[in-house]
């Protein structure tokens, strides 16, 4: 038997600059400089996580390795840091997400939950392996923020895709 999704809306498909623009403004939100916080989400690990969810194809690993990239020299953090953690999100991200697609969308903020954890813990520890200091258990405040953050960015990333009802009684579609 065939399980019927979370969502019974059909989508239309996502237009690619919609999906690049969105994880630019990521970057630029999380490059805006309100003092760098540990318990701060991470802007771009969320929005890479919603289109490696959702749009596998069109933003992969490769996309994670550099907006990594862009995200280390832009923090001035070891080189690879956050390219590190943020393509082994995607990786895992694009490994489940056809497995999360089937939940609701508060139940998949739980089910990602740990790949958030995961990532921060891998940038965590390259920092402190490379020498740098520990900077808290507040830390792991920002993985909860970005889990809660899931339901607001699938609200907003997936508004442009939505078809309007249509009011056409015929079409089964």
């Amino acid at each position: 038997m065939i399980m019927p999704r979370a969502s019974d809306q059909l989508l239309m498909p996502v237009n690619p600059i919609f999906a690049w623009g969105t994880l630019i403004f990521a970057f630029l939100l999380n490059a805006l400089p309100l003092g760098r916080a540990p318990a701060m989400p991470d802007f771009v690990a969320l929005v890479l996580v919603f289109w490696n969810v959702h749009e596998s194809r069109r933003v992969g690993i490769g996309a994670a390795f550099v907006f990594g990239l862009l995200m280390d020299v832009h923090s001035g953090a070891v080189l690879g840091q956050h390219a590190l953690a943020y393509t082994l999100l995607s990786f895992f991200a694009v490994t489940i997400h056809r497995r999360l697609l089937w939940f609701t969308v508060p139940s998949q903020a739980m089910q990602i939950l740990p790949l958030f954890v995961g990532a921060q813990a891998v940038s965590m520890f390259v920092r402190v392996i490379a020498g740098g200091m520990f900077p808290g258990w507040s830390l792991i405040l920002a993985p909860v923020f970005q889990a809660l953050l899931w339901p607001v960015a699938t609200w907003l990333l997936l508004a442009p895709q939505r078809r309007a009802p249509d009011p056409d009684e015929n079409r089964p579609l």
